[in-house]
């Protein structure tokens, strides 16, 4: 996913070679030194590549025929080629480097021709680099060490001059073409020290012309020299000479303007080349109406001219520009040096107010809009400007005349980390040299930092919180603080203050106020042993009000509490929240909702949130945790929270990534990464609606994840990547820290640079295409907007909100929406957007079935016969004509928000609908739950089994003859194994005939399901329906099976003898040393050995599903088998896996209905004492997983629990406040699906069972009647003996009690209603 970013590549460095820019094979390339860094620009925001070096450089200079760069360092020279010829692979290699003897610094490097290389140091010395190694063809020994050495651009002169020398040596080559070079020189001298040199570059090398040499000296006088007189004993002479200071001279009112009087000139040369470019581009830039204006005619004229054009700044911003025509000519003229503009504010101001001036060269060049400029400031900064020729020179005056595309700066040493202010507006950042930066955004979209202040500690900081949006810093040190003043360019230290404290510190942050907009801030410390000091700080309420030197407003910073918070085991970590959502406050009050501030982390992996609050008086800090969460991961490395209650961990080998809800306690997220991928860093930020997202850092590139709808029914992930931004190829060094900002740029420090990428998004990636984005109808251009459709509130025609409609019995809806749909589609247009509520009424979603259908049913009698004749063309009911035209329309047009998978996905809905409608009137509630997910189930490509859920609807349901036909019918009367197992339906079914007769034909398709007719197939199934005798009969028939006559002998004997069941025996586990494990499941069942053949089916196929099938038809659902495998192995699965379907499921089977209701709600570990829930073997984080926590339990919950007496008992045992937090966390889970309507259906429409004012007044109060009726459905009595109790270690259960009436059977059956149709 390319997205628009900016760069701050890193500082420059303060020399005259920091910076080299030339056109090589028609590309610009800009490089500078910066640290250790060479970078290479193709534009302002074109990082081509850095290249780091193992030594500090100072200097690069770029060969423009050649592509090759030469870097400067101590004691050597660096030489680089290009390599890749395509612009997007274009990339440079070091080719070899030179060493310079000592550990003196090269002062200049220049490029001749023929790829020569001039190094100028105590010596000047040629190289040709055409072979590697280098090959020295000249040297010469100075008295004085080079400080400038240039080439002319026709390599036949050279211009030096040594450190504050006011002689210019220019040396001849008198031998072109030869190894061994020779040159010649002679003298320019200049009155004062000379401080720059420029030579005139011709409008191509090709062109023969005249060297030209313009030189700077510290007299502030351009002197311009030429070969006037050829025959002289000097090669150049004075042709003319410009008086910089008296070029801009002082203003009238210089008294007013003393404080801004500048003393120092700069000059930017502009050569006749790049001024024709320059004009070329303007005159084809301007529009007609410009055209006639006088500024641009004066502009037409001194192009005519043919002038090289020189300008000259002050440090106030003010201009000149001076032409100089025919430079060389012999009769020179007055006119020959012209003005042609002085502008008192030129826009282009390099120094702040009140901050002393440095030095500024120019590099101008072609390009752009007319007129690149390159101003390198010596304080470490290099604008970037940009302008139209004939504004530029304009001598009228101007506010603007030229526009700064971005200032390219930065750190000079590796950054290490990054911070930022609470509302992201600022960030510091530091290195391991104790560099420290403050960076501001301006207002708006424009994601480009500007440096606000740097600050130099002499001391190690150790943590640093910014305040007051940047205009304050406080650093932690070892033994004290410090506040800084970071309004000016250079911090300025406000107060220091002292502290002891038991530990290291590990954090340092500042808490969130009460109230916004004071200027009363509290930083608090905590160290190792949970050991913390609170500061308060009180600042002025405007920063000039501290430089106005008011006494009374100056910031004070003192200690106000000292406190110990308490950790029950050993502490790792304690990390800062991210405050995302760019809120800075928190409520007045101390209590669980209070956004969290600091997260601490266990070696156990064990994760405590924290709130804070401050006293009114400042009399003490106090803490409260809000949440706990044990993960289970050993000795994590990373950690970060935010203050929506996201975790973000890291295992200790960093390759693993888990997030977590700290407000749930539970599991969104898992991945493990390649070995090669360590992961360094984690950040949060959120969309304006508060939706998470997470950058996960890497050595080389930064994942961004986002959170997607929790999807249950087909149990998809709830985090997924969806950008990638890789720097790999545009710098070598690892990623150090990276941080959001508050309009959604994420920054990236890297090495001594600073990546700013904007959330603007200009093409989609690999990751955006595997989420489909791209089949998207609109668009999505901005990372917010692709978050919040990939985790927002949905349509009502989204497949996700009909599949939890329909869970919770609300079809009427379904079939409304679904109507609707019909007809907006039928009059679809692509400019008219689809409404997300298709224009219903909000009252119709929060409104009960109920009361849906019913007044569904007065609108249809009300309807008349001209309402059916008014809308006779459409169809105003669901059934299956329009469901068929509603598909239709669905495969021609691209529905908005929808997907491709999604699109798809309704149809197989509106499919399964009109299937479930033909039922209708024969199936129940939950049969139709079943049933639609069925269908839905077989639209699916990859083969996979039903899930508990529906197991459990199906299990509910009172119409299982039905499921059972319609389950056969799916699988065309040849139902085998796989297809029983993918329905579930030896879990569901309850009637222990069908059981048996279902058995009996998988027995029998099994058996034919080969053109041999195979016994082996089907001897699992009929000896667990004990019909020995049908198998030696199918084993008569099989003359072709080798096997034959030994099976028919030993089958022919009594099992009940001991003998016989111990050679069955031994036959099962020779069978399973052959790995063949269904038929020694068989032969364990001849020898009567239920619990073994469970055993196998459960361990050694893994098919739990199987093992209960087989218990249930060889001894019942009353079996001490059954009871066993449901009490030690599938309830211990359901604690470990936390899947409450199977857990009340099980229950429900051993009879105890009480704790099948229990399990939807309680903690499943709190409900048994047996399995992986022990100490020792703690429940895995699969059972921590989101998707252990099903909104659909509460439909099943609100079905079951008055279904019996036994479930109203285990309601009793389930507090009010349980109860109420139970459909709190529904309503949010269903929020997290993009439901909200059902969340807000739910919190609306919930009718408790009790209150907490009558919660000790029991629901069971019997009469003399024991089955009543309550709320209009009946309950049955089903209380079991106390025989009946089953071995789960669980206390105050509510067990059988004296009294109870044995039910005649186990499971309530409806009266049949044939006598009323």
């Amino acid at each position: 996913m390319a997205l628009h970013s900016v760069l701050l590549p890193g500082k420059p460095q303060s020399s005259l070679q920091a910076l080299s820019t030339v056109e090589w094979g028609r590309k610009r390339i800009i490089a500078y030194v910066s640290g250790c860094a060479l970078v290479l620009l193709g534009n302002v925001d074109r990082l081509i590549q850095t290249i780091y070096h193992d030594v500090e450089v100072f200097g690069v200079a770029v060969d423009e025929i050649s592509g090759k760069i030469a870097t400067v360092a101590k004691g050597r020279v660096f030489v680089y080629a290009p390599t890749g010829g395509e612009e997007q692979f274009l990339k440079w290699a070091l080719q070899s480097r030179i060493e310079i003897g000592g550990n003196t610094r090269p002062s200049t490097v220049s490029w001749g021709g023929g790829e020569e290389l001039l190094v100028g140091n105590t010596s000047l010395t040629l190289w040709s680099t055409q072979r590697t190694p280098p090959k020295k063809i000249w040297e010469k020994p100075l008295a004085n060490p080079v400080h400038i050495g240039e080439f002319s651009y026709d390599a036949s002169l050279i211009a030096s001059v040594g450190e504050s020398d006011r002689l210019v040596k220019i040396w001849r080559r008198l031998s072109i073409g030869t190894e061994a070079a020779q040159f010649d020189f002679s003298y320019l001298p200049h009155p004062r020290a000379v401080t720059g040199v420029h030579w005139r570059r011709p409008f191509s090398r090709e062109q023969s012309v005249d060297n030209v040499l313009y030189t700077i000296a510290a007299d502030e006088v351009l002197r311009v020299w030429a070969p006037v007189y050829p025959h002289d004993l000097h090669l150049l002479q004075l042709w003319a000479v410009i008086d910089l200071r008296e070029s801009i001279p002082d203003s009238l009112d210089y008294g007013k303007t003393m404080a801004r009087s500048s003393n120092n000139r700069y000059v930017m040369f502009m050569d006749g080349c790049v001024f024709t470019h320059a004009v070329e581009s303007a005159v084809c830039s301007v529009n007609e109406g410009e055209r006639g204006q006088e500024v641009f005619q004066r502009l037409v004229e001194v192009a005519k001219r043919s002038p090289e054009i020189c300008v000259v700044f002050d440090g106030r911003g003010r201009m000149s520009a001076w032409g100089l025509e025919n430079v060389g000519c012999r009769t020179r003229r007055t006119t020959n040096v012209f003005s042609i503009m002085h502008a008192e504010n030129s826009g282009m101001e390099f120094v702040a107010k009140g901050e002393q001036e440095v030095f500024v060269q120019f590099h101008s060049f072609s390009g752009g809009a007319g007129l690149t400029v390159l101003a390198h400031v010596f304080d470490g900064r290099v604008f970037w400007y940009e302008a139209r020729l004939d504004q530029f020179l304009d001598p009228s005056p101007r506010s603007r005349r030229a526009s700064l595309l971005g200032v390219l700066a930065g750190h000079s040493e590796p950054i290490e980390t990054l911070v930022r202010t609470a509302d992201g507006k600022s960030m510091l950042s530091s290195t391991h040299e104790n560099e420290l930066m403050v960076w501001s955004q301006s207002k708006g979209d424009n994601i480009a930092l500007s440096k606000q202040s740097s600050i130099s500690p002499t001391n190690r900081v150790r943590r640093a919180v910014i305040l007051d949006n940047g205009n304050y810093v406080m650093t932690l040190h070892d033994d004290h603080v410090v506040l800084w003043d970071s309004t000016q360019s250079v911090a300025k230290e406000l107060e220091r203050l002292d502290f002891k404290v038991a530990g290291k510190m590990l954090c340092l942050l500042l808490l969130p106020e009460a109230q916004d907009g004071l200027k009363q801030y509290h930083v608090v410390a905590l160290s190792s042993e949970m050991k913390g000091i609170a500061w308060g700080i009180t600042l002025p309420q405007k920063p000039s009000e501290l430089t106005d030197g008011i006494n009374d407003t100056r910031p004070t910073v003192h200690e106000f509490a000292t406190f110990a918070l308490d950790m029950k085991e050993d502490l790792l970590m304690i990390l800062p929240v991210d405050p995302v959502g760019w809120n800075a406050t928190i409520s007045g009050t101390l209590d669980t909702f209070s956004r969290e501030v600091v997260v601490t982390v266990g070696k156990s992996g064990l994760l405590e949130s924290w709130t804070a609050k401050v006293s009114p008086d400042e009399s003490g800090l106090r803490w409260l945790a809000t949440s706990t969460v044990d993960t289970c991961i050993e000795s994590p490395s990373l950690a970060k929270g935010n203050s929506i209650r996201k975790i973000a961990l890291v295992n200790s080998r960093r390759s693993e990534l888990t997030i977590w809800d700290s407000r749930a306690a539970q599991l969104e997220y898992q991945q493990h990464f390649e070995s090669q991928d360590v992961i360094q860093d984690l950040d949060w930020t959120s969309t304006p609606d508060s939706q998470s997202i997470l950058a996960v850092g890497f050595p080389h590139r930064v994942l961004l994840m986002c959170q997607l709808r929790y999807d249950y029914l087909s149990a998809g992930p709830a985090w997924a990547s969806f950008r990638q931004i890789n720097i790999r190829d545009i710098t070598p060094h690892p990623i150090g820290d990276s941080l959001w900002l508050s309009n959604g740029s994420l920054v990236i420090g890297a090495g001594n640079q600073l990546f700013v990428y904007s959330r603007k998004v200009e093409e989609l990636d690999d990751l955006s295409k595997k989420l489909q984005l791209s089949s998207l109808k609109a668009r999505l251009d901005d990372i917010f907007e692709i978050v919040s459709h990939l985790n927002g509130p949905v349509p009502v025609y989204h497949p996700q909100f009909l599949q939890q409609c329909i869970l919770a019995g609300k079809s009427g809806l379904v079939e409304e929406i679904l109507v609707r749909l019909h007809k907006e589609l039928k009059n679809f247009h692509e400019e008219i957007p689809l409404d997300n509520f298709l224009e219903i009424p909000i009252d119709t979603f929060l409104a009960r079935e109920e009361d849906l259908s019913t007044a569904k049913r007065t609108s249809k009698l009300a309807g008349g016969f001209f309402g059916s004749y008014q809308e006779d063309e459409e169809l105003l009911y669901f059934d299956e004509t329009l469901a068929k035209s509603l598909c239709s329309l669905l495969t021609r047009i691209p529905i908005p928000h929808l997907m491709g998978t999604e699109q798809i996905n309704l149809a197989g809905i509106v499919e399964c609908v009109a299937q479930v409608k033909e039922h209708r009137r024969s199936i129940d509630e939950n049969g139709a739950r079943y049933l639609l997910s069925f269908r839905q189930h077989g639209l699916r490509r990859e083969p996979a089994d039903m899930s508990y859920r529906e197991v459990v609807w199906a299990f509910h349901s009172a119409s299982q003859e039905i499921l059972i036909d319609l389950v056969n019918n799916n699988a065309k009367g040849k139902m085998m194994w796989p297809q029983a197992r993918e329905s579930g339906i030896f879990m569901w079914l309850r009637d222990p005939e069908a059981i048996h007769k279902q058995f009996e034909i998988i027995a029998r398709n099994h058996y034919t399901s080969t053109f041999e007719k195979n016994p082996i197939d089907c001897s699992l199934h009929y000896l667990s329906l004990k019909k020995k005798n049908v198998l030696m009969g199918l084993w008569r028939m099989a003359s072709w099976n080798r096997e034959q006559a030994s099976t028919q002998r030993f089958l022919a004997n009594n099992f009940s003898d001991p003998r016989w069941k111990t050679a069955a025996m031994k036959n099962a586990y020779a069978l399973m040393g052959k790995h063949r494990f269904e038929y020694a499941a068989a032969f364990f069942l001849l020898a009567d050995s239920l619990k073994d053949a469970v055993n196998v089916c459960f361990d050694r196929m893994n098919d739990m599903q199987l093992a209960i099938a087989v218990a249930r038809v060889y001894e019942g659902d009353n079996g001490p088998i059954l009871r066993t495998l449901l009490e030690d192995r599938i309830l211990p699965l359901a604690v470990e896996k936390g899947n409450r379907w199977l857990a009340t499921w099980a229950f429900w089977m051993l009879r105890r209905k009480d704790m099948a209701v229990r399990c939807l709600l309680s903690p499943l570990r709190s409900l048994t004492t047996q399995g992986t829930d022990s100490p020792s073997t703690p429940t895995r984080i699969e059972g921590r997983l989101f998707l252990a926590d099903d909104p659909a339990l509460v439909i099943l919950y609100r079905q079951i629990r008055e279904k019996t007496l036994q479930t109203l008992r285990g309601v009793e045992k389930i507090s009010p406040e349980a109860e109420f937090q139970f459909i709190l966390h529904t309503a949010r889970l269903y929020d997290r699906m993009g439901c909200d309507l059902l969340a807000l259906d739910l919190v609306r429409n919930w009718e408790f069972l009790r209150t907490s004012k009558d919660v000790h007044k029991p629901l069971i109060q019997f009469g003399p009647r024991h089955h009543f009726r309550r709320r209009s459905s009946i309950t049955v009595v089903d209380e079991p003996p106390p025989a009946a109790s089953i071995k789960l270690g669980v206390t105050g259960l509510g067990g059988g009690a004296g009294g109870m009436v044995k039910p005649p059977v186990a499971v309530f059956e409806e009266p049949s209603m044939d006598w009323a149709f």
